[in-house]
This record gives structure tokens, sequence and C-alpha cells, in this order.
């Protein structure tokens, strides 16, 4: 680590390089970056308008990462051809009226030292809508329903023809650089891909029929941009899917395209449907994906880059210090904290807000078609809207009550803008639910949040007051001139006959997450939301046998549904029987009769029942507050039940209201 004094304005500023390597410049085919992090071209389905043609929104959302340090930017998922479009409200390639827009993304992201990039792709079965192509009339594994139509030999050399005029219009756009998109279940690898390929003709078959296409394209777009403008591949390490591309392909097409004149190769993994998603959710460790760089890197000279959950500043120092890449992709660490690259660079990286994992309003969103954001960080797509670095004029007296994760992010927000800012919190340690929330298996990455928070909160000066209630002797002592309230939410007992008779025990899944209170050894959860479910994990992962009853039809439908898959499969391994559409008739001295899809069941032996369905909201605050004369906000939980997400975006924009 090397520390160095900086006078700045007269002062002594101190400058802490402490990932050397991370941040040493690199030679990318004709073009120097001046540290080792990419942005990861990612499909945020917002900030072009209705010809595909990017905007200003997208400029200033990709500029503020540019501002924050990162070395190389992508623009995620640039359409080729109409045929191609994997989502509707991404680039358009294939008209010229495209490049004075990309030339001015490329400016507003190049005046912050950054190299500016684009992914071209195709999104061939994977695409949304009903006129799809693939190699071979085969559905995709799953999200996107609909069966493609088989390309005939003139239609590939047509697709690889739109490739490289599109390569063309983005270098007279100004970009620096492009990216083929030969990864993640997208038309070259359904080319390359034995899974998704079945033709008869030199496009499939044998190793060098599949990899023809990518051949052609890459070939197509050197010719068109030049030997001076760099041109990277992502390719799969892994299909992670029966009969699909593997890490030995991987490694045979590496120094291939090298010799074509690939500037950099990087490796992800996953297709739609595979066992490891190509976003894995935090119940997959970091760096999940670096073994595959590390063995493609093995058999090529040209810089390779690495992904996988690559969200902190030393994970990626290891990995550039250690050789088993050149570069990092880092993608939604960026969303949470555009501000990553700077912080780790100056030595703080412990203010570094971290993404956790969760894909709820990224990837999730995106793939309901909604514009992607992230439940850290609300401000997502409002770059060129919001000013987080104002300062009242007057600053107000703020006091918020309750110090979850809404609560905090209210505070932490207020204290920003310049406010006097007190937080009342009843237990004896911030986090609310969400400090809950971490302790099951696997969901750690939320406790990570919190501590990120509480860090905030000191390094700001909000004075947090624990085990303290709101009360009147409170609002006399501080005098608060606005007044958040984000005290949350409980489980709520339903009126079940039976349920306050029973002589089985009765508790929360607060308490048992908590362990003030401890399950036996068969138990029966009711609700299979996100709390039941994680609730049912905590118990199972302890050695119980346990079965959840969920009134719903469909299952924690709260998550993403790529933290829910990780999920699932964890209750799969354990002892853990799922049953929805289940209405409770009665609770019985040891168990249940429940009706299931209009069929009556009786589930008995059980000595424990946790409720884990309903929540209320704690609101108990507001009744001292009724009558005073205080500038009032209710947000999160408090103001009804919802997610982190909503808890977090309302917070912050009452922050911004005082």
């Amino acid at each position: 680590m090397e520390i160095t004094l900086i006078v700045k304005n007269g002062s002594k500023v101190l400058s802490m390089d402490a990932f050397p390597n991370l941040f040493s410049p690199i030679k990318i085919g004709t073009m120097q970056a001046k540290n080792r992090i990419m942005m990861s071209a990612m499909s945020i389905n917002f900030g072009v308008d209705e010809r595909g043609r990017v905007t200003d929104q997208l400029s200033a959302y990709l500029a503020a990462r540019a501002r924050g340090g990162t070395g190389l930017i992508l623009v995620g998922g640039g359409g080729v051809h109409p045929s191609g479009v994997e989502l509707p409200n991404l680039p358009a390639l294939w008209r010229d009226d495209c490049i004075p827009a990309l030339a001015r993304l490329a400016g507003k992201v190049r005046r912050h030292g950054a190299l500016c990039g684009m992914q071209i792709m195709h999104g061939g079965r994977q695409s949304y809508h009903d006129h799809k192509v693939a190699p071979s009339a085969i559905p995709a594994p799953a999200v996107v329903k609909g069966t493609p139509k088989a390309l005939t030999i003139a239609e590939i050399g047509d697709l690889t023809e739109a490739f490289a005029e599109a390569a063309g219009r983005c270098r007279e756009g100004g970009l620096d650089f492009l990216e083929i998109h030969a990864a993640h279940g997208y038309l070259i690898n359904q080319f390359l891909s034995p899974n998704a390929n079945r033709r008869k003709d030199r496009y499939g078959g044998s190793f060098d029929n599949r990899i023809r296409f990518m051949i052609e394209i890459l070939d197509a777009i050197r010719t068109r941009v030049g030997p001076d403008f760099p041109v990277g591949v992502r390719i799969n390490g892994e299909d992670y899917i029966d009969n699909g591309w593997t890490v030995a392909d991987a490694r045979r097409l590496a120094p291939i395209l090298e010799a074509r004149g690939a500037a950099y190769l990087s490796v992800s993994a996953g297709v739609y449907g595979s066992r490891q998603l190509t976003i894995p959710s935090m119940y997959v460790e970091p760096g999940c994906f670096v073994h595959l760089a590390q063995a493609v890197k093995e058999t090529v000279s040209i810089p390779v880059v690495s992904a996988g959950r690559i969200k902190d500043p030393q994970l990626a120092e290891t990995l550039v210090a250690e050789g088993k890449a050149d570069l990092v992709a880092m993608g939604r660490a960026l969303l949470a904290d555009p501000d990553l690259a700077l912080k780790a660079k100056r030595g703080a990286a412990d203010t570094i807000r971290p993404c956790i994992g969760c894909c709820l309003a990224c990837i999730h969103a995106v793939l309901a078609l909604e514009p992607g954001s992230c439940v850290v960080n609300p401000d997502v797509g409002r770059e060129g809207l919001l000013d987080n670095a104002q300062t009242v004029r007057i600053p107000k007296r703020v006091l918020v009550v309750g110090g979850g994760p809404g609560g905090m992010a209210a505070a932490r927000v207020a204290a920003m803008w310049g406010h006097q800012v007190t937080l009342c919190e009843s237990q004896p340690a911030l986090g609310g639910a969400a400090r809950l929330a971490a302790l099951p298996p696997g969901r750690g990455d939320i406790g990570a949040f919190i501590e990120f928070q509480e860090r905030e909160l000191t390094r700001l000066g909000v004075q947090v007051r624990l085990e303290t209630h709101l009360s009147a002797e409170l609002l006399k002592e501080e005098k608060p001139q606005t007044v958040i309230v984000a005290t949350g939410s409980l489980t709520e007992a339903p009126l079940l006959k039976g349920l306050f008779t029973t002589p089985m025990q009765v508790v929360s899944a607060e308490e048992i997450i908590a362990g003030t209170e401890k399950a036996g050894r068969r138990v029966l959860v009711l609700g299979g939301d996100q709390i039941g479910l994680l609730t049912a994990d905590f118990l199972a992962d302890a050695g119980g046998e346990v079965v959840v009853l969920h009134r719903g039809r469909h299952f924690a439908e709260a998550l993403s549904s790529n933290d829910r898959y990780y999920l699932r499969e964890r209750l799969k391994q354990g002892q853990v029987a799922l049953y929805k559409k289940a209405t409770i008739q009665a609770v019985l001295d040891d168990g249940v009769r429940v009706t299931i899809d209009g069929n009556i069941e009786t589930f008995n032996g059980f000595d424990t029942i946790v409720l884990a369905d309903k929540r209320t909201s704690l609101r108990k605050a507001l009744e001292l507050l009724k009558d005073a004369e205080i500038d009032l906000h209710v947000v999160g939980d408090a103001r009804s039940p919802r997610t982190l997400q909503f808890a977090i975006s309302e917070a912050e924009e009452a922050a911004r209201a005082v």
C-alpha cells in the first residue's frame, strides 16, 4: 500500500493507493484504460427514444459511473437487427440516425477519463417478440416463450453484415471500442452450443462449424472498422446446461479469436434456464465465474476480463494481482454505487454502498419489461435530475423515528443535505427487520448494507439514540421541525380457530430468527412469502422438519426470480415441504386441518407453529404527532408493509422533501 500526502487548497490530504494492481493502466489493442474496472454491459431498459436512439437519461447514467472513476464503460444491449431485439427499450444500431446520439453519449463519458464502448448483440431465441430467429427451431429453455424460426444460409449472411454495419456506426459515433456479445444464450452463443444448434449444414455439427458464425462476424467487423479499433468478445466459459458450451470449448475458441484480431475476451457463464444463473443472487459466492476466466486466460496473451459477483475492490485487486484476470467486469456493484472506483482508489472502500445481490430492481425489473434500478440506490436512472451534492441554505432539525433501513436511509440523505438529524430507535441495535433478514443462510449481504448505513450515519454526524421510543418528552427535547416515521411492521396474528388454545408452541418468524424463541423438531410455517420461506430455510438448516402452508398461488413473490431460484434449490435439499393455495380451517392439538386446492387435508405430529404471513404497520408514534404542527412523513412499512426497495426509495424522497 502506498501512502502519499497531497497539498490541496493549502491543506494536506491523505491519499491511499490501496489497490495498486486494480488501478494500474492497461493497454487493450490500440487504447489504454486508466484502470482495470470495466462496467459490464447491462440491459437497463431505459434511456432510448421511440427509435432506439440513446437519450440524455442514458448518457447521465453512464457518465455518473465514469465520473466515479470506472476505467471502461460498456453500453448494454445494442441491437444490430430488428429480429434480435432482446428487450424493447435498448439501443438500436441498425439505422444511421443512431450515430449523433452515440457521439453525444461518448463525449459525456470520455470527459471523465473513461473509455466508452458498445456491446452489440442479437437476442436470437431469447428475444422479446414473436418473430424470433435462431440457428434451429428450438425454444429457449426458460423466461422467453415461443419457437424461433431457423435461419437460412442467406439470412445468416444478412445478420453477419448487420453486425458489421452496427459496428461501423459505433465507430462513426466516436465510441472507443466494441464488444461482441457471444455469451448468455443469445444468438451467437446459440450457434456455439449444441443445446441450441441442431443444424446439418456448415453452421452446425462439428466445433469448427458451430464457431463459423462467430468467426465470420468478427472478420466482417474487423474489415468494417479497420485494424486500429479495439473489438472484444464476450464468451461463456460454461453454459451450465445439458449439452451446452463448456470451458473446454471456450479454451479451444479463445486462441482462434485472438488470432482473428479480438482485442480482449470477457468470460462469463449461463443462459436462460441454466443451473447456474448468469446473474447470480446473494446465495452465490463472489467471484463465482473467476475460474472460467482463469482457464481461458491460460490459452491467450490478450487481456481477459472476469465477471460474476465481483463487487469488492479487494477481491478485484486480488484477482488481478494473482493473474487470474487482467480486468474485472462490475455491473450491479456500479448500480449500487457509481463512485465505487473513486472511493476505492482514495482508500475509502468502507464508504462504498454495497450491492446486496437481490436481483430485484435490476434484472428482475428489466425482464418484467420495466426500467432497471437498484434496491439500495433508487437514484439509478435519475442521475440527470438529482443533485445529491446540494446543501440546504437553512438547515432544519429533523427527527427520524425508527432505525431500520428506511429510517437510516432518510437520516443519511437528510444529513447529506445539511440538516441536523437525530434518529431514535426503540431496539438496542439499528437495522430493524433487515437485520433479521440477514440471518438466514446465504443472506449476509443484507447485513453488509445495514453496516454501511450505520457507518454513514456516523460519518455524517447523525445523532443516534438507541432504546429510545418516541415520547412527548423527546419531542420537547429535540424540538424537530420535521419528523420522518419509519417504525416498520410486525407479523400479524391471524384469526384462526384453535390458534390461541392449541398446546403447540405458537411463535412469530421474527422470534425464531432473532433467537428469542426456539422451535421444536417438526414445524408448521403459516405463510409462504419471502419471510415464510426464509424462516423455513433457517429452521431446516438447523435440522428441523418443516411444512410451509401458503395462501397464495405463488411462493415468495416479493423476491426476484433469480433470488427465489437459489432459495427454492436450497429448500429442496432440506426437509421442507411446500403447499400453496392452502387455507387453514382449524388449528388442532398437534397440527392443522387445511383446504389445499379444494381438498381437505390434516397435518398431525407437529410441535410448533410459526406465523409468517400478513404484516401490520407499527404506527403508534403517529398518535403523538397527530396534533403537532410538524412537517410529517411516513415511509416504508409504517406506511404499509412493502419491500426494502420501496422503503428506501420513499425514505430518501421524504428526506429530500424536508
